[in-house]
Parts: structure tokens; sequence; C-alpha cells
């Protein structure tokens, strides 16, 4: 049961990320939807990560190269969806208030993904890898 919980929550604050980046948008003073692009990170950021569990050995080893080269690749999506925004609003293709309303909705929804790993993401009945 506790395991519906979390999911009712991490979907809870998904839809709440994914509000304030559509009030970014259509907001009438704001009115362009540049910033739906960050999509595209939302979706790209847990793939290095399916990917490296995939192929890497659960061994106890402190380190492993390919999940190390997966956490490379995911910081780097990011830190791009966090300088998209601002790199919009500097050149004036959006608002600072709409730069502001995506900051949040990045922070929402990659802790959203992040908790999405660390509830689910352990090797026991209740994990990602069974769907």
């Amino acid at each position: 049961m506790a395991g519906i919980k979390a999911l009712v929550g991490l979907s809870f604050f998904g839809a709440i990320g994914l509000t304030f980046l559509l009030l970014s948008c259509a907001l009438d003073q704001y009115g362009v939807y540049w910033p739906l692009f960050v999509l595209f990170f939302y979706v790209l950021s847990p793939i290095p990560t399916f990917i490296s569990r995939r192929l890497s050995d659960d061994s106890d080893v402190a380190s492993n190269a390919c999940r190390e080269l997966a956490y490379f690749f995911t910081t780097g999506i990011v830190v791009s969806a966090f300088g998209l925004p601002i790199i919009l609003a500097r050149v004036a293709l959006i608002q600072w208030g709409a730069c502001g309303l995506v900051m949040a909705s990045n922070a929402v929804i990659f802790f959203t993904i992040l908790g999405f790993f660390l509830v689910f993401g352990g090797g026991d009945d209740f994990s990602w890898e069974q769907w």
C-alpha cells in the first residue's frame, strides 16, 4: 500500500510541475509557447539511468563506469533544462516571469523524477523494472 501512496504523491507533484510549465506559456501577459521545449528534457532525463541500470551488473562495487557515465549525461540534461529558459529570457523570447515559472516547474518535475527513482529504484518486488 505504501507503493500506491508514493505513486499518487509523485503524480500529484508531477501535475503541479506541469501546471507551472503551462502557466508560463498560457498566461495572457506571457503568451508564447517557447518554454514547452523543456518537455524534451523531462523525457530525456531518465533515459541514461534506465539504460545504465539495464546494462550494468548489480554488484556492490562502490563505482560503476556505466552508471557514472549515465549520471554525467543526466546531469547535463538537467543543467540544460535549467539553462534553456534563462537563455530564452535573455534574448527576450520569453519574459522573466515566465522564466521563473519554468524554473519552478523544472525543480518540481526533476525532484519528482528523483523521487520516482528513490521509491521504485530498489530491487524489491515493487520496482519500476517490472513495468
